[in-house]
């Protein structure tokens, strides 16, 4: 059974590299739509995970590799989500939805001794998935003809990372941890331009080719009282150290589509490529935390990411400075009590506010939401081998409807399995 779930880790993390995922318009600009974690306990959570140190050995905190102190099993997960995003602008009046599903996480967890723990994670980092029409009528004075003209904007690609984490417990009250990053995958953009009198379209296409190494580091305090079981902690994490670049080609061409969308006729007028080393900028994230020992949690958090200058059809584009503050926790009424299964449930819940590092037409592009999960325990599951359901949900709002942009209103459902249990142990008695 258990080869059985690593084959499958390995064959699903396939799958993961070839999903397209729905997005944001505003996927259009950089890298895509980046999605902040795709962990359910993470987001069920609002987003923490610096201060947040696991009361049950069955969970890995990959947010900050030193927050692993009490994991003791080997832990796989297997996560699924599905986006619904609903898009209005008082552009023409125009409303639109989109929906999709797809397989947001996977993860391998175990310890290596009391001390050292490890962690393999796989999962979508940004995606491109967009296809935007704009159309206008202009009628000639002089001739008093009518001329259409098109402009279409596409996207598509995913940029994955999969991450190593390992974490070291110093003593009691202390620990550290290092995760390297890495981001790769292929993201395209294409800009269309024709009238109704043209026999050709002018193309502009982009093409970003990713490669890209960095590296997290983080540290974790956290003292028990244990006469009252209250416990306060305290986190920090900082994401940094590019050592690959981002490679871009640009193609302006004109064509036209024979039957079946096939493109032909093609004629450059310019092609040139970039590079671009400031990809993924410095990042860091600090948190504080307090609850009762497997009772109640409750952490708030604030995260920091740099502004960075990306190419964009042939311009650059500036991403300003960000952050995020998230505030949650979970609360488990009683684990001992085992006549009633809901009294053993997990209860997660949370909520966020991103400053957001776009900036359009003077609007920044921020976001807010809030989010709930539960952790449902399989029948045979205990406070120290807690393997279950996973549940959560998250609903916000994103961008504005000012000077004709867009706004988003999203519904985000995520369902996986944590199986975990004391596994690549040698027995001491046949």
């Amino acid at each position: 059974m258990k080869k059985i779930f690593v084959l499958s880790f390995i064959s699903v993390g396939y799958f993961l590299n070839a999903q397209s995922l729905s997005n944001s318009p505003y996927a259009t600009y950089g890298i895509g739509d980046v999605k902040y974690d795709n962990t359910i306990e993470t987001t069920s959570m609002g987003g923490i995970s610096t201060a947040f140190i696991s009361d049950f050995t069955s969970n890995f905190n990959f947010g900050n590799p030193a927050n692993n102190s009490n994991f003791e099993l080997t832990s796989i997960k297997l996560e699924a989500t599905n986006e619904n995003n609903y898009f209005k602008t008082d552009y023409n009046n125009t409303k639109s939805t989109k929906h999709s599903t797809y397989l947001s996480n996977i993860s391998l967890a175990f310890p290596i001794s009391s001390k050292i723990k490890m962690g393999l994670l796989y999962q979508p980092y940004s995606s491109k998935s967009y296809d935007i029409i704009n159309s206008e009528t202009r009628k000639d004075e002089l001739t008093d003809q009518e001329t259409i003209y098109g402009n279409r904007f596409t996207g598509s690609g995913t940029l994955n990372t999969a991450q190593l984490a390992l974490s070291y417990k110093i003593n009691s009250e202390f620990a550290v941890g290092a995760r390297a990053n890495l981001y790769f995958g292929n993201l395209y953009d294409t800009n269309e331009l024709t009238t109704s009198a043209a026999e050709l379209i002018n193309g502009y296409e982009t093409k970003n080719k990713i490669k890209n190494l960095n590296f997290t580091l983080g540290t974790s305090y956290q003292k028990l009282n244990t006469s009252t079981d209250r416990k306060l902690t305290l986190g920090a994490t900082a994401t940094f150290g590019n050592t690959s670049d981002m490679s871009t080609e640009y193609l302006n061409s004109t064509y036209y589509y024979t039957e079946g969308d096939v493109k032909a006729g093609q004629t450059t007028i310019e092609s040139r490529s970039t590079s671009s080393k400031n990809l993924l900028p410095l990042q860091a994230s600090f948190g504080a935390g307090y609850g009762s020992e497997n009772q109640w949690f409750l952490s708030a958090q604030l995260d920091y990411k740099k502004g960075e200058t990306i190419s964009y059809f042939g311009n650059t584009f500036d991403f300003q400075d960000s952050y995020r503050v998230s505030a949650g926790g979970w609360y488990l009424p009683n684990f001992n009590n085992f006549r009633n299964y809901f009294s053993r449930v997990v209860y997660r819940y949370g909520a966020f506010y991103e400053k957001g590092n776009l900036q359009i037409a003077g609007n920044n592009i921020n976001k807010f939401g809030i989010s709930a999960g539960v952790m449902l325990p399989f029948k045979t599951s205990s406070i120290t081998r807690m393997s279950g359901l996973e549940i959560g949900v998250e609903l916000g709002k994103r961008g504005t409807v000012k000077d004709n942009l867009i706004n988003q209103n999203f519904i985000n459902l995520r369902v996986g399995f944590n199986f975990a249990d004391k596994w690549f142990r040698k027995s001491l008695y046949n």
